[in-house]
């Protein structure tokens, strides 16, 4: 093939390289605008597994990159005066131009032709000018190519919120460094790492709000840099920062980070009667941030794969090799560029998480993309791991025996009120639609009584309705009469009487959701018979054509079913449930008025944020008055819609504030369900972050929710302060027993078991024991 690659960056060089080493009858031809070896940058960052992946596909020249690589295994974290080194990551730098040097000088060897200071003005006519059968797009973040032709790509730009300026000094760090400095204006934080004998990068960063309070939008190149020296002095040893952008003017050399994401990655022309594509690589086609240290890896690792596929299926398929190319690493990177948007968030939110011991502010820096798990941390180093749970536990009140196991995160005790949780782990409400005329029977037993055996510290009771009328479908549990309590009171005496797990009643209305089928007849479908009157905050059916249209609450209504909610209350307490929990969410019947997709009110109960949250207040005032004040009470809130112009998680920090005045003891953070318009962003833990917004924001504890189903996930969540409990549904369901399974799966030996189950296990190994004697006796 005839190959030209526009853009001598990483990618195009690494590309060429490849497809000539594989190959020499191949024509490559690299077009670069600047001057030969020549180019602009400080250090990058590898991780150990991405140099494994190119000794595989070059070994001359990883061996060469290898030989000019400083490498540390230590995160070094200054915050608060204090420094925090966790060890075992296995990162490589090497400077940018060092790197691009060592490829080009591989690509001559191989007879690569490299063109230089050649400002490529339209990619078609340098494709006919060298017969192209293949022309790579690798000419950067701001790639003319993909402006050219992004009807094809599609590209979607979304510019971050933090100003940075990529700095070199002479300063040498033994460790990847991140120092957080505040103040007056905020927080300014710098990353840096040693990329040759004598010389480190240094990036410093700031939320634009800071960076204009202090003014760094104004100042000259020379004042910005002056006022980054005396900021981080203590960290620079006499050094300088040094500045290789001169070229650019005043602030300029402060940008915003552009995340690019592309629909898809290959555009085929017509040349001459001839179809050439022109294929996306590097930055190009996708950015990752810097935080995560991966956009030349990504860039690499494109050619790596391109070339693979070119392999598998020869050069005479293009199409077939493009779209496997495609698919690859159009994935591969969709990971990366999320684990890169927590992390990227994570620095946009340094404030956040300011309140923090320095001990937490580590160890959530260090797991902020979630692609460091608990788990994964403890592989790289233990010795950190285990010294930061022990610190975990003492401040929820445990001391270790020097006999004893280090406590997990997710198996130390929790607070609230009167009443203490004997580990992190909670039975999420979920509907069983199996009560009859409202009362719990012998399923509810065993449903919560297993799970409660189980070895979760809490149960939590799915939403039960105050009164006959608030029932999703005619299979809801209810608290609305006597036989109701009677049977609640059976179940949480069981709980109590066989297990050390707590248990908690949720309470709520269903709103415009009621009057429906069982979720097996036909889930949000109406009653084929017999069916309800409704009511809601506004008269707006939750599906068009098919729902009920509920009728507007008036004042009446309010006050009626305020009443409801408080007997409902009181007969909790009778029951003798330890915790109470007011639904808010989802679409029922306090969250319609929440939500202004749901809430047109034109009273005092509608309108901004402050009016729709009245009526849900009222409710929660009148049932915290009769609740009694040794027993905790939290309300589940949708923290996010998932629909143009409803709640949002600015709103849930809002509402969580809110509740909190109101007397609160934690916010239940889900989302969705409002709306069937809705658009959620699935994903394993994708309702955790606003679980941590809520809590490190509104500064209450929050109960984090949402596909969490492994002993890993709810450590890394507890550990690093994103939410104080994790109440799991779907896992529940699969396994009763979750808790104590998961437990051993981490190998903690030291979790209770119920006393029926410790007896049984103690017969077990009396009768296996005989058995060992007996077999001894008779020779077997």
């Amino acid at each position: 093939m005839n190959i030209v690659c526009i853009g001598g960056g990483p990618a195009g060089l690494y590309f060429g390289l490849l497809m000539k080493r594989r190959d020499p009858a191949h024509r490559v031809v690299v077009i670069e605008r600047n001057r030969p070896y020549d180019t602009f940058g400080w250090g990058v960052v590898f991780s150990d597994a991405t140099m494994g992946n190119l000794v595989t596909a070059d070994a001359e020249s990883a061996e060469q990159i290898n030989a000019a690589f400083n490498h540390w295994d230590d995160i070094d974290i200054h915050f608060k005066g204090r420094t925090l080194r966790s060890s075992g990551h296995g990162f490589i730098g090497i400077g940018r131009k060092k790197l691009l040097n060592i490829l080009q000088a591989r690509c001559e060897a191989l007879g690569v032709e490299l063109v230089f200071e050649n400002e490529v003005s339209h990619d078609q006519a340098i494709a006919r000018q060298y017969d192209a059968d293949l022309v790579i797009a690798s000419d950067g973040l701001n790639s003319r190519i993909r402006t050219r032709y992004q009807d094809t790509f599609h590209p979607d730009i979304d510019v971050r919120k933090c100003r940075f300026v990529w700095l070199g000094t002479h300063q040498r760090f033994d460790a990847f460094t991140f120092a957080f400095e505040q103040t007056e204006h905020g927080w300014f934080q710098a990353h840096a790492y040693q990329f040759d004998d004598d010389t480190s990068t240094f990036i410093v960063e700031a939320p634009e709000e800071v960076w204009k309070k202090a003014g760094l939008d104004e100042m000259s190149q020379e004042e910005g840099i002056a006022y980054c020296e005396r900021l981080f002095a203590k960290y620079l040893g006499g050094h300088k920062l040094l500045n290789n952008a001169k070229h650019l003017r005043g602030s300029a050399i402060w940008i915003r980070f552009p995340r690019v994401i592309c629909n898809t990655w290959v555009h085929w022309n017509q040349l001459d009667g001839k179809s050439v594509p022109v294929v996306l690589m590097g930055d190009a086609a996708h950015t990752a941030h810097f935080s995560i240290g991966s956009g030349t890896k990504l860039a690499l690792e494109d050619a790596i794969q391109l070339a693979d596929c070119f392999r598998e299926f020869g050069t005479d398929d293009l199409p077939h090799a493009l779209r496997k190319y495609e698919e690859i690493r159009s994935v591969e990177v969709l990971k990366i560029q999320n684990a890169a948007r927590n992390s990227t968030e994570w620095f946009e939110s340094v404030e956040r998480y300011a309140a923090f011991e320095p001990e937490q502010f580590a160890y959530s820096l260090l797991t902020r993309s979630q692609r460091i798990s608990h788990e994964n941390l403890r592989l790289r180093d233990k010795q950190y791991v285990e010294a930061y749970e022990d610190w975990l536990a003492r401040r929820a009140g445990v001391e270790r025996r020097p006999s004893q196991q280090v406590i997990p995160p997710m198996f130390t005790p929790f607070q609230a009120r009167g009443v203490q949780l004997k580990n992190r782990i909670v039975m999420s409400p979920m509907a069983m639609y199996s009560a009859r005329d409202g009362v719990p029977g012998e399923f509810h037993l065993v449903h919560l009584g297993s799970r409660a055996l189980g070895g979760a510290g809490m149960v939590v009771a799915e939403m039960t309705c105050v009164s006959p009328d608030a029932r999703i479908t005619p299979g809801c549990p209810g608290l609305w009469n006597d036989e109701q309590t009677a049977a609640w009171r059976r179940i949480v005496e069981f709980v109590h009487a066989n297990s050390e797990a707590r248990i908690a009643m949720q309470i709520g209305h269903a709103g415009r959701k009621g009057s429906t089928r069982l979720a097996w007849e036909g889930i949000d479908q109406p009653l084929a018979t017999g069916n309800w009157p409704l009511i809601s905050a506004s008269p707006l059916p939750y599906i068009e054509g098919v729902s009920q249209t509920p009728r507007a609450m008036d004042e009446a209504d309010m006050a009626r079913v305020k009443d409801d909610f408080v007997a409902a209350a009181r007969r909790a307490h009778e029951a003798g449930f330890d915790w109470l929990e007011l639904h808010c969410a989802h679409g029922y019947l306090l969250s319609s008025f929440i939500s202004p997709l749901t809430n047109h009110r034109t009273d005092a109960y509608g309108g901004s944020l402050e009016n729709r949250l009245r009526y849900p207040l009222e409710v929660f005032h009148a049932v915290r008055a009769v609740w009694p004040d040794d027993k905790p009470m939290s309300v589940r809130i949708s923290a996010h819609d998932w629909v143009e112009g409803g709640i949002t998680a600015d709103d849930a920090v809002a509402i969580a504030r809110a509740f909190k005045a109101a007397g609160a003891d934690l916010i239940d953070c889900s989302s969705g369900q409002v709306s069937k318009a809705e658009k959620p962003v699935y994903g394993r833990m994708f309702q955790t972050p606003f679980a941590d917004r809520v809590r490190n924001e509104a500064h209450i504890p929050t109960i984090a929710v949402g596909a969490i189903f492994e002993a890993d996930h709810v450590n890394s969540i507890i550990a690093s302060g994103r939410a104080d409990l994790c109440a799991l549904a779907r896992p529940h369901l699969a396994d009763p027993f979750w808790t104590l399974h998961e437990a051993a799966k981490i190998g903690y030996k030291e979790i209770a078991w119920p006393n029926q189950y410790v007896a049984g296990k103690r017969q077990l190994e009396t009768n296996l024991e005989r058995a060992a004697q007996y077999a001894q006796q008779i020779g077997k």
